[in-house]
């Protein structure tokens, strides 16, 4: 009784509604990434999503798509710049940028040649 149509509408169906979860999903992370919405109209969006599940993200799409893109830009742009940070304090600079600068230290007097000979046994370890 398996047909080839059975299967295709089968793998439709199954594809919307995965498609359907991830629209779900995403509407339940805007929810609580909104610092603007106050708490009861969040636990008003999530029972209307329990008791009427497809218009619901429908009616929440169409209401609040534009800010919903704009507060997951938002999210993007902070999660870039704090990796960025991140990756600045831990690459620090190079050896040879450290032993330049010692260098410019003993030039100056600042250092004697003990000290810079330990700053740059330090920078290429």
């Amino acid at each position: 009784m398996d047909t080839f149509a059975q299967w295709f509408w089968l793998m439709v169906w199954w594809f919307l509604f995965f498609a359907y979860l991830v629209i779900l999903f995403q509407i339940i992370g805007d929810l609580f990434r909104d610092k603007e919405l106050s708490g009861w109209l969040k636990a008003v969006w999530m029972i209307a999503l329990v008791f009427l599940p497809f218009l619901t993200a429908f009616i929440y799409v169409v209401s609040r798509g534009r800010s919903m893109a704009e507060r997951q830009t938002a999210a993007m742009v902070q999660a870039k710049e704090d990796t960025d940070t991140y990756i600045r304090g831990v690459a620090g600079k190079s050896p040879a940028s450290q032993i330049s600068d010692a260098k410019a230290l003993l030039d100056q007097g600042a250092i004697n040649e003990q000290e810079f000979a330990t700053l740059k046994a330090r920078a290429l370890a």
